[in-house]
């Protein structure tokens, strides 16, 4: 039998067999996050019909006569490009704008690990970020403080999660002492904020500002004011105690503005100058306070505070912020204290998924805390995953091991929430690639046609 009939055999097998990796490019077109697959073809073996010589003599070399044995399927690869965005505003849609891959897993140890690139997670019914069938999502798990450790698990948005309360520790100051104002107790000046204990009280805290006697003329004129703590109320009930004596060290401050009304010393320490030092101003003492005073003055007795407070930093050298923004100027006063922390409990109503992985969920209180990271993996080599169906991969020998890690950082791509990758099939290439095929196996058909021809008419020569 003719070599020529094998040989078009064999193209016709590696021709089949590359528009079925055509055809499930082409059916996967919409798939997300879905890799394109292309094949190569290679020669087989050649049979050696008078092998190469030297020269020598008067005669010189000759080269192999060869004839070859037909076509084989050289490779199949994946093609890992980043495929097109396609934008979808569903939170839970996660696409990775460069490289990594999505872990998941079936495992209740999550052993069985599966990577993929396609986001299209949703939540379950105990608020595991799933796939769609129902692999769950890996990642780091956050501890009750919302910091990230390094524990793997299952990401979770649990709709009863609570952030705990936290107590007030820094108070500052910002705006306006009239410097028209009167001096003295008749043209006192009270300003407030709310303060929180240990278990999410909420307390008024009162400041009384006191204009005093100027002193110096000209540009070394400063005007003294005297700040005090006027009174702590509870919130929820308006009970009160006035004056709270050794909560503020020495009871009052002194406060002095230089003659363009900025802040120049704050008790007995300058704030502006060569000769700044180092201190802080804080309420001590806070936990020995003893309300005796309901809404209308009357006295109660002594109620203690349900919850713990903590010292409150109201003055900080090593942060301006804390009093540079308070000035003496002829303008309405409007000057104020502001509780820079502390918080009541809350509850989640919402979270959102930001661009390294990490899953913030926002409480009814404002704050926001971390629930967990998504972790991504990366491999040496991605060609070398195996693909196992529901668009997901597994390491192989040739692939290397997984290398885990975190979004947008140490080569991870950015994770984009409420967008999906899109598969990365180029249908005007596999169109090219089918009609280029098309017309391989055409052509093979034909040796097989014309060889049998050939080897009809060597039959006929029987006759």
């Amino acid at each position: 039998m003719m070599r020529s009939m094998y040989a078009g055999v064999s193209g016709l097998r590696v021709h089949q067999n590359k528009m079925d990796v055509i055809g499930n490019n082409i059916a996967n077109v919409n798939t997300i996050g879905y890799k394109k697959n292309t094949m190569t073809f290679q020669e087989v073996f050649s049979q050696v019909i008078r092998g190469a010589s030297a020269p020598q003599g008067g005669r010189g070399g000759t080269n192999p006569q060869q004839i070859g044995l037909g076509v084989n399927i050289g490779s199949i690869n994946t093609i890992h490009t980043k495929g097109p965005a396609q934008r979808t505003d569903n939170p839970e849609d996660l696409m990775i704008d460069g490289e990594g891959f999505f872990v998941v897993s079936d495992d209740t140890n999550f052993e069985n690990r599966y990577y993929t690139r396609a986001g299209n997670f949703t939540l379950d019914r105990d608020g595991n970020l799933v796939t769609a069938d129902g692999y769950k999502v890996l990642g780091y798990l956050a501890n009750e403080e919302g910091n990230i450790t390094s524990e793997v698990g299952g990401i979770r948005v649990n709709k009863s999660e609570t952030k705990a309360p936290t107590a007030t520790e820094k108070i500052y100051f910002e705006g306006n002492l009239d410097s028209r104002n009167e001096e003295g107790d008749s043209g006192a000046y009270k300003a407030d904020t709310v303060i929180k204990d240990s278990l999410g009280n909420s307390y008024i805290i009162t400041f009384k500002f006191v204009k005093r006697q100027s002193e110096g003329e000209g540009e070394e004129k400063v005007h003294n004011w005297t700040m005090s703590l006027d009174r702590i109320t509870e919130q929820s009930t308006g009970n009160y105690v006035e004056v709270p004596a050794g909560v503020l060290e020495g009871d009052s401050l002194g406060l002095t503005f230089d003659a363009n009304g900025k802040l120049i010393e704050i008790g007995d320490k300058p704030v502006k100058g060569d000769n700044v030092e180092d201190f802080t101003v804080k309420l001590t003492n806070l936990n020995g306070i003893k309300f005796d005073r309901n809404k209308a003055g009357d006295k109660i007795g002594e109620i203690e505070p349900s919850g713990n407070f903590k010292d409150i930093t109201i003055f900080d050298s090593n942060n301006s912020d804390s009093y540079r923004l308070l000035t003496q100027h002829a303008n309405d006063m409007d000057a104020k204290p502001h509780a820079k922390d502390g918080n009541s409990s809350g509850k989640l109503e919402g979270y959102s998924i930001d661009a390294t992985g990490t899953v913030l969920g926002v409480f009814t209180n404002g704050e926001r805390k971390a629930l967990g990271q998504i972790i991504l993996a990366k491999f040496d080599n991605s060609m070398g995953l195996q693909k196992i169906g529901n668009n997901f991969f597994v390491d192989t020998r040739n692939s290397g091991e997984p290398q885990f890690g975190k979004a947008a950082s140490s080569g991870y791509g950015p994770i984009a929430a409420g967008t999906l990758e899109m598969s990365n099939v180029d249908l005007s290439m596999e169109f090219t690639e089918m009609i280029t095929t098309q017309r391989g196996f055409q052509a093979n058909s034909r040796i097989i046609t014309t060889s049998d021809e050939m080897l009809q008419e060597l039959v006929n020569m029987k006759r």
